[in-house]
């Protein structure tokens, strides 16, 4: 492709020798499983976000399920999330046998709307999850007197993160901080909570002869952890790059379309414009051969896995109409200032064309 929508590679290809010898390292231990690296890596990370702990586990979606499993929510509870979101947010919810319950977003953040939230709460509401959208902080949503799980799968080393409860991170390939594989990590500020976290993603035990409770297997990987270790000292800068990046596109883009707006601690996972015209220049793009992404359509709410929960079109207006309206266009820390121009050219002749 021409320019790709996430060039994974150009971020870490420079640290392949560092990689290299990570890898070499751990496949002489010969431990693939918990270990120092997964202990290091821990404990680098909670230094990172400010938390007392952090645990770590298998994948971003087993990060919630754990939280939610450690705070004994299932059955007959229910937890307020947003629709506009990855259906790991509310699949975790209904995996535990809770229930999730929608709430309609900020037209200009895209994450939830506290008013909207509120309105949602009822005596079975035993947590509100957010998710902090495409790298911009969520809005704090502590003054309800709930417990907040954020879900800060795209957000990592990005400011507001309150961890009320528990923050959950993915390293999807994509991700800000990135595996070369996959998995998870919780922080939180509770040792209790964290000890509970760590016996269930290890089948519910300290001991491997002792089980206290129902858990899963759910560990990340040593080689994992190593190579994390190695990106975790390069987050900063890489989120500094993506800002600056966010600022050029805004810039170059100046009124063609709707563009996001900048705040303190957005570390920009994504650079989702909006337009009424997106299919056109989503189409545009594709002809050009550059990469970029349309989320969440159709919106968690009208997912056929979801249906059981009553929802229907119309329920959400500031939901659906972002789920129309997005594009997020290449971005990743490294991306050229050449690049970007070549994108913002393509959307301009295509808007050009509508116009005319």
């Amino acid at each position: 492709m021409g320019i790709p929508h996430v060039d994974v590679k150009a971020q870490y290809a420079p640290l392949i020798p560092e990689l290299q010898e990570a890898f070499s390292r751990t496949l002489e231990s010969g431990r693939f499983i918990f270990g120092p690296d997964v202990e290091g890596f821990e404990r680098e990370a909670a230094e990172l976000l400010g938390t007392q702990d952090a645990v770590s586990c298998a994948n971003g979606t087993d990060a919630l399920v754990l939280v939610l499993d450690a705070m004994g929510i299932g059955p007959g509870d229910e937890v307020i999330c947003p629709s506009f979101t990855f259906y790991a947010t509310a699949e975790a919810i209904a995996r535990r046998g809770a229930t999730p319950v929608f709430a309609d977003i900020d037209a200009t953040s895209l994450n939830l709307d506290p008013a909207e939230v509120e309105r949602k709460i009822t005596e079975q509401t035993k947590a509100i999850m957010p998710v902090h959208l495409f790298g911009r902080p969520a809005p704090d949503l502590s003054g309800f007197g709930l417990p907040v799980i954020e879900d800060a799968a795209q957000a990592f080393g990005a400011g507001g993160i309150a961890t009320s409860i528990a923050s959950t991170f993915s390293f999807f390939p994509t991700k800000n901080l990135f595996a070369l594989g996959d998995g998870g990590l919780i922080s939180v500020n509770d040792a209790d909570l964290a000890k509970r976290l760590r016996m269930l993603r290890f089948h519910g035990s300290e001991s491997k002869k002792e089980f206290v409770y129902v858990g899963y297997n759910s560990r990340l990987d040593a080689m994992q952890a190593a190579f994390l270790r190695i990106f975790l000292r390069h987050i900063d800068d890489w989120n500094a790059q993506r800002r600056e990046a966010a600022a050029r596109y805004g810039e170059l883009l100046d009124d063609l379309v709707e563009t996001p707006v900048d705040e303190d601690g957005h570390v920009y996972h994504m650079y989702c414009i909006r337009s009424t015209e997106r299919d056109r220049l989503a189409a545009a793009l594709g002809a050009a051969d550059i990469g970029f992404s349309v989320y969440y359509q159709p919106p968690l709410h009208l997912q056929p896995a979801l249906r059981y929960l009553g929802y229907s079109e119309g329920d959400f207006p500031e939901t659906e109409k972002a789920s129309r309206e997005n594009l997020c266009l290449p971005l990743w820390a490294g991306i050229t200032e050449e690049q970007q121009t070549e994108v913002v050219s393509v959307l301009k002749r295509a808007s050009d064309l509508v116009t005319s």
